[in-house]
């Protein structure tokens, strides 16, 4: 009768180690998924962005040039 009430502690011991540790590893899987999510939200934000920026260069550099060639007398 020892022998049974010892196996069945180290049963519940046993179950409750691997609850804790399936509840650890979804903790790691949630975060996990909340980091490529964030990485997969902010990705097109970044391409978008860059974008802009070189467009606004590349139309600050033509109204540069369009207003030197206005200011530059013609031969």
């Amino acid at each position: 009768m020892s022998n049974d009430a010892i196996n069945d502690f180290s049963v519940a011991i046993n179950n409750l180690l691997q609850t804790i540790g399936t509840l650890a590893q979804q903790q790691v899987d949630l975060v996990t998924i909340g980091i490529k999510t964030a990485g997969q939200l902010v990705e097109p934000l970044v391409k978008s962005s860059s974008d802009l920026v070189g467009n606004l260069f590349t139309n600050c550099c033509q109204i540069i040039q369009n207003i030197t060639s206005a200011l530059v007398p013609k031969k």
